[in-house]
């Protein structure tokens, strides 16, 4: 049993025959003590000062002087106003370190057959680009956000929707048509994401070129661009798709499957995947379909001109266009579309929508059609809403193709780590071993740099600074991880095990560092219930920051106590293997050696 959980049991078990009171302990959390006070564990006493008719003070002495009387873990408190700090006798952090060692997947929740199923939907590209360092950000946030759930004790899917018609798609297609003289991914040597979005950048250079000629022509730009014949031509070219015209059908197909393996390569690299994926193009009509049958149930409404509102005044919303009068479908249309596949494919009991904060309101109109349409889980849907990331000069644009691309940037990241790590000169490795540490470190810092900041913020992102080896970096917490996993090599050739400890004294910074291990299924478990992968980055972070101050002032190796050796061996390899778990968490990997 966790410290925490014997505290807890204590102070119920106090309460109880001080004040009569009966108090699930599990409604009892113990929160580390802050750093200005004396004390390791510190209770909250105010639930209780009503029953026991006493200040918040009187009420902390009695409940302290009876845990110092009852509870061999306690070895004496203090109280401030209502906060009861304990000081836990110091021979009881060897158990909690046991406790540690000895817990399968120390700091996650089993799932079983019975768990909950939550489904995860990020990344939702288009097939008009390829993958920027925005879809970076949504895809790590929705991997590791699986992660952190699935380890809270959740049955995970995860879920990608692709964004693959409309006119965004044509202008692609359109380009390609024009100006593209046959190209394909095999005979220019590019990711077919890559060649796809250049003709999109190339649609729009040639539109821009129109529009500008026909306002020197003495157009205003709203005529010209209604008139714009590049314009009318994509959207004939959706219109012939709607109608699944061979021709055009069989370019988007083409096109569209060289876009995918050029996702699928980049997915991989990232090391992000998911359980099922959806087009647009499937969920387009289902979603109409779903639309219709609300319209006949009364649940929304046509106006004159043929098309289909909701109206959500009541809620406080406004009206919302659902079909256009053409019949043709909106965004909203598609995802009602999508919601209805996903709750015939599985029974979800909760939905998370991982999607940027420009969104909101889109959100909040599909969480109440849902419910209204019948969707169990549709009035408490989670919008993920995340921040913006940018770099230091500013915006991306994908139409100018001013987008930082994602191969691109993991490219430059490991090239970066490489460099990085020569400029060090540590370690004797072979060209493929270096290789792979680049790789690992090089990924290690793009992803933990995008996922440390809390996910709601907007964010800069700086190349440079996310590779340092100094501060709250990813190659810092690698580092020490591979620091770890080094002394615990050197210890088991000069045959150390990490045994015999359970009579050691720790000192002050020892049990600082157990008690940080024991705040790890705590910090999970928030992290689960806010959504933020962030707070499992900055535990790790906290955590390797104490441990090399610990590392700096303390020999491991060198130390003559056999018994003292080995709880710091144990309190080490406990260390890595929760600094594993986190960054896993984050879909981070750790290097043995660097």
């Amino acid at each position: 049993m966790s410290i925490d959980n014997i505290i807890a049991q204590a102070v119920a078990r106090a309460v109880n025959a001080l004040y009569g009171v009966e108090t699930d302990p599990s409604s009892i959390v113990p929160q580390t003590t802050k750093k200005e006070f004396e004390g390791n564990l510190t209770v909250v006493v105010f639930p209780w000062v009503k029953a026991a008719r006493k200040a918040p003070e009187a009420v902390g002495k009695e409940i302290g002087d009876w845990l110092v009387d009852n509870e061999p873990a306690v070895n004496r408190y203090n109280v401030i106003k209502g906060f009861l700090n304990i000081v836990i006798e110091p021979t009881y952090f060897m158990s909690m370190l046991r406790h540690i060692s000895e817990t399968p997947d120390y700091g996650t929740v089993p799932v079983t057959p019975e768990s909950p199923l939550v489904m995860v939907e990020y990344s939702s590209p288009n097939t008009n680009k390829p993958l920027h360092l925005g879809h970076m950000r949504n895809n790590l946030l929705g991997y590791s956000l699986s992660q952190i759930l699935k380890a809270c004790g959740n049955r995970v899917v995860k879920t990608n929707i692709v964004n693959d018609r409309g006119i965004h798609i044509c202008k692609s297609m359109l380009a390609w048509r024009k100006w593209g003289e046959g190209a394909t991914p095999e005979s220019t040597g590019k990711k077919g994401d890559h060649l796809i979005g250049d003709f999109y950048v190339l649609f729009d250079k040639h539109y821009k070129a129109e529009i500008k000629k026909l306002m020197d022509e003495g157009m205003s730009q709203e005529e010209a661009e209604k008139a714009s014949p590049l314009m009318l031509e994509a959207r004939e070219m959706l219109r012939s798709w709607e109608n699944k015209d061979p021709e055009v059908r069989g370019l988007w197909e083409m096109m569209n499957n060289w876009v995918y393996a050029g996702f699928d390569a980049t997915y991989k690299r990232l090391g992000v995947d998911f359980d099922k994926i959806y087009y647009e193009s499937d969920t387009y009509l289902e979603g109409k379909e779903k639309v219709l049958e609300g319209l006949d149930k009364g649940i929304m409404y046509r106006k004159d001109d043929g098309s289909v509102w909701a109206d959500l005044t009541d809620a406080g919303l406004d009206h919302k266009l659902l079909l256009r009068s053409d019949g043709t479908s909106v965004y909203m249309t598609q995802d009602i579309g999508t919601a209805k596949l996903r709750y015939q494919d599985f029974p979800i009991d909760k939905m998370i929508y991982v999607v940027g904060n420009e969104q909101n309101y889109h959100f909040q109109v599909l969480s109440l059609l849902l419910d209204r349409l019948g969707f169990k889980w549709g009035k408490d849907l989670v919008h993920f809403s995340y921040g913006m990331v940018e770099l230091p000069e500013g915006k991306m644009k994908s139409r100018e193709g001013t987008v930082v691309d994602a191969d691109d940037l993991m490219d430059e990241m490991i090239e970066g780590a490489r460099e990085v790590s020569a400029e060090r000169g540590k370690g004797d490795f072979t060209t493929e071993e270096a290789a792979e540490i680049a790789r690992i470190v090089g990924l290690g810092a793009l992803k933990y740099f995008l996922l440390k900041v809390d996910p709601r913020k907007n964010m800069t992102f700086n190349p440079k600074e996310s590779i340092d080896f100094n501060g709250n970096t990813g190659p810092f917490i690698q580092y020490t991880y591979a620091r770890i996993r080094s002394v615990l090599r050197k210890a088991a050739d000069a045959g150390y095990k990490p045994e015999g400890y359970d009579t050691v004294v720790p000192n002050d910074k020892e049990i600082s560092l157990i008690q940080h291990l024991a705040d790890y299924p705590s910090v999970v478990a928030e992290a689960g219930r806010s959504y933020s992968p962030a707070l499992i980055a900055n535990y790790v972070y906290d955590l390797v920051k104490e441990y090399n101050q610990f590392y700096h002032d303390y020999s491991i190796l060198n130390e003559t106590d056999d018994a003292v050796r080995s709880m710091r061996l144990a309190l080490s390899a406990e260390v890595a293997e929760v600094v594993k778990s986190g960054m896993g968490l984050l879909g981070i990997e750790v290097p043995e050696r660097m």
